[in-house]
């Protein structure tokens, strides 16, 4: 994996030169080295499943389209992550759309779900299953941006500088939605944690 030092922004620049002009291998070798940080980044914002595995392919192709515009000045694993972002914050936003639409004329609350909907057996191994379904249960109830920032600070451990670059937003505003998206995750998973 390549890192921000100026040998490895030059290989970098490289890859993506040849990827540009056609390359197979150079293609390849971008999916290769950038497809796991990619389906971290869509897994965790849209869970396991079929939206994941699409956004992820096409985090992909819309790279490839982007590839002329990629100046260097955030390294290729930025870029990279920026465009899975924003593709998922769009599949999150059809699927609010789509759950809209099927909700209409529909009596059923669209905030029903609980957190704590079956009782846990004894067993370590399903305590631990059904507290990691809850905490992301929990992640996945939070809006697209307070959500990506949570995926990129918590979950993908980057600087905050980072975060704002993957968004395009000032630090100021990552760390704002982080201490948001934070106080309603205490809220909702305090039961689980108070166990």
């Amino acid at each position: 994996m390549f890192s921000d030092g100026p040998v490895e922004n030059a290989a970098e620049h490289r890859l993506v030169r040849l990827a540009a002009a056609g390359d197979e291998r150079a293609f390849r070798e971008i999916v290769r080295t950038y497809q796991a940080t990619v389906a971290g980044v869509v897994t965790a914002m849209l869970g396991p499943g079929d939206d994941a595995d699409d956004v992820g392919q096409e985090t992909f192709i819309k790279l490839v389209r982007a590839m002329p515009s990629f100046r260097g000045d955030a390294s290729l694993r930025t870029f990279i992550t920026r465009i899975a972002m924003n593709a998922s914050l769009d599949m999150l936003a059809r699927r609010k759309r789509e759950l809209r639409f099927v909700r209409l004329g529909s009596d059923d609350d669209p905030v029903s779900a609980s957190l704590a909907d079956d009782s846990v057996a004894g067993d370590t191994e399903q305590e631990h299953a059904e507290r990691a379904r809850q905490v992301q249960q929990a992640i996945d109830s939070l809006d697209g941006k307070h959500r990506a920032v949570v995926v990129l600070r918590v979950l993908e451990e980057r600087s905050t500088n980072e975060a704002a670059q993957i968004l395009g937003v000032p630090p100021g505003t990552v760390m704002s939605r982080l201490t948001r998206a934070l106080r309603k995750l205490d809220v909702l998973l305090r039961p689980v944690i108070d166990r």
